[in-house]
């Protein structure tokens, strides 16, 4: 079974490359996805990221 973690911990190379992808995926998903798991890896909670970290509203299991 999967544990639930609020905030992942990052490594400095996955942080690196999240950046990356953040700036530089060709789809928009994409982007969007990894800016979301930055801003929750800086201590935003997944709910607030979803609702108003976005450019569309999400639901917090999306995050």
């Amino acid at each position: 079974m999967a544990r639930h973690v609020d905030r992942p911990l990052l490594a400095e190379d996955d942080r690196r490359a999240l950046e990356r992808l953040r700036a530089t995926a060709p789809k928009a998903y994409l982007r969007e996805r990894a800016a979301a798991l930055l801003k929750v890896a800086d201590g935003m909670s997944p709910m607030h990221v979803a609702r108003s970290g976005l450019l569309r509203r999400r639901t917090h299991e999306a995050v």
